[in-house]
């Protein structure tokens, strides 16, 4: 009886309430936005300009009031649901992150304290409580995450493609992160708007051209803006979006599966969320791996302050690494002279970088603790066809470039290596010019051949759902299989003992010709804007840029606005994709059931 009191008690109440329910949680969504824009633009304000006591008070009661605004929000939609206890299930995250601040505010009463403060304390780490100021931001950050996820189900409101939301995110990301490097405390002496705005794309496209030095422009905090921009640009940000809107709620929405599908190439909507948090889980723990075995990587000619910037060095690049990036913290980037002949490091970071441009898919084929058991229980259970292309095609592709680049350069550039070191060297080029960017030699003394012989391979680069660039080795490996099929008069393209579908022939054909287009079309304005430079170097820093590869022949930094501009603009469509851009621009037809008479060509 009187449970029965309370429950129509409660339906009383929610009744009363309903009709104010639509207004009020429309007031706190509309609310939400703006205490998150004022608390970002306080961050930014902290980090991107000079420091002061006065700064510090106002981001730490603005970060306060943000925390505070987030838990009443949150008791608010409690008390608002007819079902608050499953509201509390369905939001299980976000409710802890609450309990956590309640927690810190009764810790506040009692101790007048925060408790993070005083576990540091209590801990015997007195000086992690100067700190406290970057962990409240940190914390922030996670609310702004998950606000962000829960946005995921009003994108149905914006009638854009899946193609078109990945190309508006980067172009979000892009403008965003110029912005960042453009504040004064992100640089040592300031840095013009399109220098700022060519690195951004540079680290967001995952492709390393430099119109500055990173070493040297850039401070510490422009150096973790840069690697944040690769991390976001190379699994891309929508992921992460998407990864914290599993945790908001029990659907991520079709709209997010289908921007995840698009991203990923899963086959069905239902691996999307699955896929989404392998990509985030594969990417950080090989990212972790690599750091910890390049920081025990460095040689001693290397000279790194402390533990701190050997640690800071050592993440860099392990994320610039398995990021296909190929930024580096030094001046010649690998080819300083600590680094060069240290070829143990090379491989590491080799490795790093085959493991980042083969692709989710393969590394979720070939790593799965899933396919992996079912390769060992089932024998005639192999990789997918997919993975033996992908992996084939890129160790081809690695073994004749280590070889070209061998014979080719060993009584030039790598003359003095040694024999070990010639082949590491070679390796090391070959898997760094299909995708990454790093340099071991000094590639401003590349003979003909060899530059020649990495724009095919740029051309190439990487494999898809991956963080490399180029027209992808299935899409050339598509090419060269239908190429054969024609010459030997065959009626259909066979692969592995499987058939290719003719939709995906046409495909890799408009893949390519797009992408040769593109080429072909920045060349020949470059060739008019800064056609001061050997054309081979033009279009050696074009095919650099759309395979967002990042190598360069030195002329980049050298280049007018408008040269720099009209590689921005390629390294954009490379890493996107041409047909991707091709999709979000162009409108599908109508109606495609009919077709016209045959006509004759003569071909060839």
């Amino acid at each position: 009886m009187p449970s029965t009191k309370v429950d129509r008690f409660r339906e009383y109440i929610n009744i009363r309430l309903y009709r104010h329910k639509a207004y009020v949680i429309g007031t706190l969504q509309i609310l939400s936005v703006l205490v998150a824009l004022v608390a970002l633009s306080s961050i930014i304000y902290y980090y991107g300009f000079p420091k002061t006591a006065h700064s510090y008070q106002l981001n730490y009661w603005i970060m306060e009031g943000s925390f505070i605004f987030y838990f009443v929000k949150f008791i608010v939609k409690i008390f608002y649901d007819f079902h608050p206890v499953d509201f509390i299930k369905n939001n299980l995250f976000e409710a802890l992150i609450m309990l956590s601040l309640l927690l810190d505010g009764i810790g506040m009463l009692l101790f007048g304290e925060h408790i993070v403060i005083l576990f540091f304390n209590l801990a015997g780490l007195p000086k992690l409580s100067e700190y406290f100021i970057v962990f409240v931001q940190l914390y922030f950050f996670v609310f702004v995450a998950l606000e962000v996820g829960k946005a995921g189900e009003h994108l149905s409101l914006l009638k854009m493609g899946p193609s078109a939301m990945l190309a508006l995110s980067f172009i979000i990301l892009i403008l965003g992160g110029s912005g960042l490097l453009y504040l004064p405390e992100m640089t040592y002496q300031g840095i013009r708007y399109i220098d700022a705005l060519f690195t951004s794309t540079s680290a967001c496209c995952v492709t390393g051209l430099t119109a500055v030095d990173t070493a040297k422009c850039f401070t510490v905090k422009g150096q973790m803006i840069i690697m944040l921009l690769i991390q976001l640009g190379g699994i891309n940000i929508i992921s992460f979006a998407a990864f914290f809107a599993t945790f908001s709620s029990s659907s991520a929405g079709l709209r997010y599966q289908s921007l995840i599908k698009e991203l990923a190439s899963t086959n069905q909507l239902s691996d999307t969320r699955s896929m989404l948090r392998r990509i985030i889980l594969y990417s950080l723990s090989i990212e972790l791996i690599g750091t910890i075995l390049i920081f025990y990587s460095w040689p001693a000619e290397v000279n790194l302050g402390g533990f701190s910037e050997k640690l800071f060095f050592s993440l860099f690049h392990s994320v610039s690494a398995y990021n296909n990036a190929g930024f580096a913290l030094f001046t010649d980037n690998l080819y300083d002279v600590g680094i060069r002949h240290s070829y143990n490091l090379q491989l590491i970071i080799a490795s790093l970088i085959f493991l980042g441009g083969i692709g989710i898919i393969v590394l979720e084929d070939m790593f799965s603790l899933t396919r992996i058991r079912e390769r060992s229980q089932l024998k005639w259970k192999k990789l997918t066809v997919h993975s033996k292309v992908a992996l084939r095609s890129s160790v081809a592709l690695i073994i004749a470039g280590a070889i070209v680049f061998y014979f080719v350069e060993r009584n030039n550039t790598i003359k003095d290596y040694g024999y070990y070191g010639a082949i590491v060297s070679s390796i090391f080029q070959s898997v760094t010019c299909r995708t990454a960017g790093f340099n071991s030699v000094d590639f401003s003394h590349l003979g003909q051949p060899v530059l020649m012989f990495m724009i095919f391979l740029m051309f190439v680069g990487a494999s898809p759902a991956s963080t490399g660039g180029g027209i992808k080795t299935t899409t050339f490996a598509t090419i060269v299989a239908s190429a054969y099929a024609t010459i030997r008069n065959k009626k259909n393209v066979e692969m592995l003992r499987h058939t290719v579908s003719f939709e995906l022939i046409d495909k890799a054909y408009s893949i390519a010709l797009f992408s040769v287009s593109l080429i072909f079309i920045s060349t020949f304005f470059l060739s008019i804007t800064d056609g001061n430079h050997p054309f081979l170097k033009l279009i050696f820093e074009e095919v650099s840029a759309f395979g967002t590869v990042g190598l360069s022949t030195g002329i980049t930094p050298l280049l007018s606005d408008a040269g720099k501009t009209i590689l921005i603009l390629t390294m954009y469509v490379g890493r996107i994709g041409t047909l991707t851009l091709a999709l979000a621009l162009m409108r599908k037809a109508a109606y495609t059931k009919y077709k016209y008479s045959q006509i004759s060509l003569v071909i060839g």
